[in-house]
């Protein structure tokens, strides 16, 4: 029996595409509801949220496209402006409108224009007879345009007189949109993460045909076994899937096993797995330079310049800044003199420093610095007369941006800032190369 009914679509549209969104039944039929038919008013703006890879922009277009639902489609993150926004759906209304490609031009440069040139372009008789659904892909960048754009979103069904409904779609909530002005409040609804057993139905989907559904099931099985608990996106999981499988298959290519023979295919495939945890989201290597290391059983780390951290380009400032501050953070205070001046005199070694030369400091985790020692290190590992710049504070203030020195404590303190160093001994030896 079908989960999707609806009077107002065929029976055999929606069994297709409730084969085509598995998992997401509830939230297509709550859609299908506010939808209504064709030609009736919708609900003026509805807020689509959930994390990333929770099948927002997929449904969404899946849905509109298998019902033939009139549409336009933009993500908010390649047209990054209002005009370029306003713009876009401006030709994409005009093209679906006429029926060809829009090549001329639209200006749009307020929203008065849109507004006049969005009635404009609907006036042909098929998106009249419809709902005309405008969809907002990565709406959180609307923050950041003027003030006037989300809530003219919200009601642009009341601002143009026609029958138009806006979605967006967010990894972010409502409560973080409203405006402080007020606004028309959208119909909120909630994308749920995909649990590991919609996962498992969802990838064993695109099982090979050469293999069974039974064998390729299984294998997703194990897969999810491994990674569930640190990876729940379902893209990520589809890559690893697709990556791993022929290693999987490996005893049974060669005869040595049959695809029941499910203790002989995971003794083969978990050492393989145990390295992909250590890329996972990283893309330190492309697809085929990892199908090679696992022919060749090697390990990841043996690709000499293709790690994250050896791509990493500072300023020249910025890299003795880096290191100063992971030798401010991991070397005590009473350890500066000796390393750090020329003729610091005799070291007595006290009973303290006996007691606790054995222990590492990177064991410990960096410790807190000020501003001042930060600097006063810098100017001496630093072979030049080193002036302290406006360019030296700003480059501090970009390592914080880039989360490779964090700052501890308020920025009111009354003795200065303080920092950490957030990055590995590895890492610093790559800079200090």
């Amino acid at each position: 029996m079908p989960n999707l009914e609806h009077p107002a679509y065929p029976a055999a549209d929606l069994l297709h595409l409730e084969s085509l969104v598995p998992c997401r039944e509830s939230q297509v039929s709550t859609l299908l509801s506010l939808f209504g038919e064709r030609q009736q008013f919708s609900f003026p703006s509805i807020f689509i949220y959930g994390h990333t890879s929770s099948g927002k922009t997929y449904v969404m277009q899946t849905l509109l496209t298998t019902l033939q639902l009139p549409h336009v489609f933009v993500n908010c993150v390649e047209y990054f402006t209002s005009r370029l926004l306003l713009e876009e759906i401006l030709i994409q209304l005009q093209s679906r409108s006429s029926g060809t490609e829009q090549t001329s031009p639209v200006h749009c440069d307020t929203l008065n224009d849109f507004v006049r040139l969005f009635k404009q372009a609907v006036a042909s008789r098929e998106l009249q007879d419809q709902t005309l659904y405008i969809v907002l892909d990565r709406a959180e960048q609307l923050r950041e345009m003027e003030a006037n754009i989300l809530p003219a979103f919200l009601r642009l069904q009341e601002l143009t007189d026609r029958n138009v409904t806006v979605v967006l779609l967010s990894e972010i909530v409502w409560e973080l949109f409203r405006p402080n002005m007020g606004c028309f409040e959208p119909f909120t609804m909630y994308f749920p993460d995909y649990s590991i057993g919609h996962l498992q139905k969802i990838l064993s989907q695109n099982h090979p045909p050469e293999y069974s559904a039974d064998f390729y099931a299984a294998y997703i099985n194990i897969l999810l076994g491994v990674f569930y608990m640190v990876c729940r996106d379902l893209k990520e999981l589809r890559h690893l899937a697709a990556l791993n499988f022929a290693k999987y298959c490996e005893p049974v290519v060669r005869g040595e096993a049959n695809e029941r023979d499910t203790r002989k295919l995971w003794k083969n495939i978990e050492p393989h797995l145990k390295k992909a945890m250590q890329t996972v989201y990283l893309r330190e290597i492309s697809s085929s330079q990892w199908e090679r290391l696992q022919h060749d059983g090697g390990e990841p780390g043996q690709l000499k310049g293709l790690s994250a951290h050896s791509h990493v380009e500072l300023p020249y400032y910025s890299k003795f800044l880096l290191i100063a501050a992971y030798l401010a953070s991991y070397n005590p205070v009473r350890t500066d003199k000796r390393f750090f001046l020329k003729h610091h005199g005799k070291i007595r070694k006290t009973n303290f420093m006996k007691k606790h030369e054995k222990t590492s400091n990177h064991l410990l985790g960096p410790k807190p610095f000020p501003l001042d020692r930060l600097l006063a290190i810098l100017y001496s590992i630093v072979d030049n007369r080193v002036a302290p710049t406006a360019n030296i504070f700003s480059q501090i203030t970009s390592l914080v941006t880039l989360q490779l020195l964090s700052m501890v404590g308020q920025n009111d303190q009354l003795d200065g800032p303080r920092y950490k160093c957030t990055v590995s001994l590895d890492f610093i030896r790559a800079i200090a190369r």
